[in-house]
């Protein structure tokens, strides 16, 4: 098993192991809580608007977000770091989150370019010369070249609830609240 393959495998318990360290390293205030809070609000709706448009595994999804960066469920899930980050108020708790997120994530995006590349040929090599990898474009690139080569048929119509909920995008939305919630309850513990 590669490193690409243990990371992409174990992220998710990894992270949860993680999570018991950086809370009990955090010092959350209801400031903190609410700054953080509204800072992940971001990251959930570009999170959940890129879900809205991505079928996984069926098409090259090059549309909506994915017009702006090839990885708008991370770019999202980064903006929800940094408000985790911010609402623990631990600088500490903020190094070691943000940190794990700029690794793991870094390996987890190459894997899944392989992947795609292995999936579509030229059709994602013609998108990710259009798109980074991470952080997005200000403009949209143009499909034209992309569209052409990808043997594919892209689902027209933009954004698609129904791709959300298929997506199951909801977790990440209720994930990041019981965040908060735990981070509520840190904070009551502090101050009892």
């Amino acid at each position: 098993m590669t490193l690409l393959d243990f990371l992409a495998r174990w992220r998710v318990r990894i992270g949860y192991l993680l999570s018991v360290v950086v809370l009990w390293l955090s010092r959350p205030n209801p400031h903190s809580i609410i700054i953080g809070a509204g800072i992940g609000v971001i990251g959930l709706a570009i999170r959940a608007y890129a879900a809205g448009y991505l079928h996984k595994q069926s098409v090259l999804t090059t549309t909506g977000p994915y017009a702006n960066t090839s990885n708008p469920l991370y770019f999202g899930s980064s903006i929800m770091a940094v408000g985790a980050a911010v609402a623990m108020n631990s600088l500490w708790s903020a190094a070691l989150l943000l940190i794990y997120f700029a690794l793991v994530y870094t390996f987890v995006m190459r894997r899944e370019e392989l992947e795609l590349r292995g999936h579509h040929g030229a059709a994602f090599d013609a998108y990710a010369q259009s798109v980074p990898l991470f952080l997005p474009r200000l403009t949209p690139a143009k499909q034209s070249a992309v569209s052409a080569l990808n043997q594919s048929e892209i689902p027209t119509g933009g954004f698609s609830f129904a791709q959300y909920r298929k997506n199951h995008e909801h977790q990440a939305a209720l994930g990041f609240l019981l965040l908060l919630v735990v981070l509520a309850i840190v904070w009551r513990l502090h101050t009892a």
